[in-house]
């Protein structure tokens, strides 16, 4: 009997289960990619799509028109896949983002972030038990919605430029913490669930509960404790090897091998998730002299992987909730986009952080994404919370991840609305803040004809050891406040706020400045500080410095300042290095 088409295409998508499933789920994510930027939406939303698509119409074509398409996604592969994707950005993460990243930035990440989950659960919790949920499905309905996604938060803040600076700095190390809180929770969940669930709670003890809290906890320590002290050793001279081999190949297949290899580690040996294990190692690779090349290689692996993440958090979307909790859906989402980013911002703005920072970090926390799954899957496997809360947070996932890089871009107009406002203005400002000028002990000879050094990390630490040991005066302005406590505390004129803002450069002294040095790479308004220090001082000398060459030009071209592009520079300084070395050889013969 002769196969018809049809037939024979059922029948390869059986046997071929990974190629149909990467087939349908790169194909449609590029299909739906591209529409939803045809409409002036972000490529998520279309990825997102994607996943809703083949996770309600496929099931539903191919159960009433089985000869039509014949295709089917292994849901399980699909997951794997979209795991490898998590472990991949994450690993992303942790070559963007060093342990002494984390470390500059612990005073306001670990406080916001402890504070900003516990009261998102409290809240969340308290207005589901007030509309008549039991207490136990209030309680992780609001553990869902306390975590953000880091994913998300890189994907968006890699788009506007902003995860290289401190407010990135900030969101991810309080996105690293929120991740480190959420393996409590999931920790804690299991032996509390009989209370949970409104039983006995045979199960819940508090010797028990404090045992496997401290099983759980040294398991990490110990993962963290080798990764620190033989890890950081082992995997860059691993990398260096292979580059030394000097097969683009081999280097390629190194980084992944890594990133897959630890991850898969952590989970195996100490219970450690796979999200968290990438992460350290990232960290870790970051060490190498070879991480950004490292980054680079990665990076296609973790676009490709990334897409089929999202994908599958389409596919757990149940269209059906739309219809059956409406109103649940909007106030879960109004938790999400707007009740946790007031909080976020308001501890930030406690904490004297710049106005743009707050915002900025409350914008990236402005959605839900993969611990959210994880934590209402264990809930319901625990008969804690019903089917339909976990499509509910799947609905308020797709609707906040896709929705959130619309919300970065009304961080500028939101600040400007604010400061526009006399009443908010002096709430925001917070000019009581000591960090935020400099003391009235500072000599008079100090700020005169001295050097403003905007930004300090990287060239700007240079630049001040360079005027310190010339014995010249200089003031640093830098908006990462932990960085300014540190300087003041070694005895540097330091000032902190954000340097777009004229108070900061006029409590910098800009008017008595000889110089100013701008060496930071942060979303600076370049035309405010040039026109506040040239109206303040118009003969001071303007240095800033630019990693683009288009940037350069146009800094040029407007009359700003001197330019000093990074790649140029290091080309004289190597010309001069040779130079020096050929002239010397030359002398020696």
């Amino acid at each position: 009997m002769v196969e018809t088409v049809a037939e024979a295409a059922v029948r390869s998508a059986g046997e071929f289960e990974l190629i149909t499933t990467l087939v349908l789920g790169l194909g449609l994510a590029l299909f739906c990619g591209l529409v939803a930027t045809k409409i002036r939406l972000p490529a998520l939303v279309g990825y997102l799509a994607a996943g809703i698509v083949i996770g309600s119409a496929l099931p539903f074509v191919a159960e009433h028109f089985p000869t039509l398409l014949g295709l089917k996604v292994d849901a399980e592969l699909f997951d794997q896949l979209a795991e490898i994707g998590v472990m991949l950005l994450m690993f992303g993460v942790g070559l963007h983002f060093s342990f002494k990243d984390l470390m500059a930035v612990r005073k306001i990440a670990v406080p916001g972030a402890i504070v900003q989950t516990a009261v998102t659960i409290c809240a969340a919790s308290a207005l589901a038990h007030s509309l008549h949920w039991p207490w136990g499905q209030s309680v992780v309905y609001g553990m869902a919605l306390s975590v953000a996604s880091t994913v998300v938060l890189i994907r968006n803040m890699e788009s506007t430029g902003d995860i290289a600076t401190i407010k990135g700095q900030i969101a991810v190390g309080w996105l690293v913490v929120e991740d480190l809180l959420t393996v409590v929770l999931l920790v804690l969940l299991p032996p509390l669930s009989g209370w949970l669930a409104g039983g006995s709670g045979e199960s819940l003890g508090a010797g028990a509960l404090a045992l496997a809290l401290l099983k759980t906890f040294g398991k990490i320590a110990v993962f963290v404790g080798l990764m620190l002290v033989i890890g950081t050793r082992t995997f860059p001279w691993l990398l260096w090897r292979v580059a030394r081999n000097g097969s683009h190949e081999l280097f390629m297949i190194s980084v992944i091998a890594v990133a897959v290899g630890i991850a898969y580690a952590a989970y195996a040996l100490f219970d450690v998730s796979f999200a968290l294990g990438a992460f350290f190692a990232g960290m870790i690779v970051k060490e190498s002299p070879l991480a950004t090349r490292a980054g680079q290689e990665s990076q296609p692996f973790r676009d490709l992987f990334s897409i089929l993440f999202f994908v599958s958090v389409g596919m757990l979307f149940d269209p059906r909730v739309l219809l059956k909790e409406p109103l649940w859906l909007l106030l879960t989402v109004g938790v999400v986009m707007v009740g946790k980013p007031v909080v976020a911002s308001a501890i930030m703005l406690v904490f004297r952080y710049p106005l743009n920072a707050a915002l900025t970090v409350g914008a990236g926390l402005a959605q839900i994404g993969e611990f959210s799954f994880i934590l209402v899957a264990l809930g319901k496997s625990l008969g804690v919370i019903e089917p339909d809360v976990q499509s509910l947070v799947v609905a308020c996932a797709i609707l906040s991840i896709g929705l959130n890089s619309l919300v970065f871009r009304f961080v500028t107009p939101l600040q400007r609305r604010i400061l526009s406002n006399p009443m908010l203005a002096r709430i925001v400002d917070r000019p009581a803040d000591p960090l935020a000028q400099l003391p009235a002990s500072v000599p008079h000879r100090a700020l005169t004809g001295h050097v403003v050094v905007v930004g300090y990390a990287g060239v700007g630490r240079r630049i001040v050891e360079y005027l310190q040991h010339e014995g010249i005066p200089f003031v640093v302005a830098d908006s990462n406040r932990t960085v300014v406590e540190q300087l003041r505390e070694q005895g540097v004129h330091a000032v902190t706020g954000n340097v777009s803002e004229a108070g900061t450069l006029i409590q910098a002294h800009i008017a008595q400045a000889a110089a100013l040095a701008v060496t930071t790479t942060d979303a600076i308004d370049l035309h405010r500080i040039v026109e506040v220090a040239r109206i303040l001082r118009p003969s001071v000398r303007i240095l800033i410095r630019s990693t683009s060459a288009e940037e350069a030009d146009r800094i040029v071209a407007e009359g700003m300042g001197t330019v000093f592009l990074e790649e140029q520079e290091i080309s004289v300084a190597m010309c001069r290095a040779l130079d020096a070395e050929l002239r010397g050889k030359g002398s020696a013969g």
